[in-house]
């Protein structure tokens, strides 16, 4: 029903900032979550931050609050992660996520859609 494509991971140095998007396509449903989880080598795969496409609500990970931004486009049904401040322990593939849910949750099972994943490195 949605298809996810993200991009914008790159090689950042500590300190710096990324910007990721993610646009969906296909058959989006009325009430939905979107946002992003990261994986690093060896690791779970981590709940970085969900939005609530209708209200705009956003619930971050204590390790990237007051870093990390969330934001939504619903006219191009794009979702934005800003990424500033960023350590070396950021490094990950990010993945955006979404599923056909009514609030935010923090466990990857709970997610139907994903993208392929982007890259993000963060250098000393």
């Amino acid at each position: 029903q949605v298809q996810l494509v993200e991009s914008g991971g790159g090689l950042v140095q500590a300190g710096g900032s990324l910007r990721l998007s993610c646009v969906a396509s296909g058959r989006t449903p009325t009430k939905y979550v979107m946002g992003w989880f990261r994986q690093a080598p060896g690791k779970e795969r981590e709940f970085v931050v969900g939005i609530d496409w209708s209200s705009g609500s956003a619930r971050y990970a204590d390790s990237v609050v007051d870093r990390f931004t969330i934001s939504r486009d619903g006219a191009k049904n794009t979702v934005y992660l800003q990424m500033n401040s960023l350590k070396p322990e950021d490094t990950a593939v990010y993945y955006c996520t979404a599923a056909n849910l009514g609030f935010i949750v923090t466990s990857p099972g709970h997610y139907d859609y994903w993208g392929q994943g982007t890259q993000v490195t963060v250098s000393s």
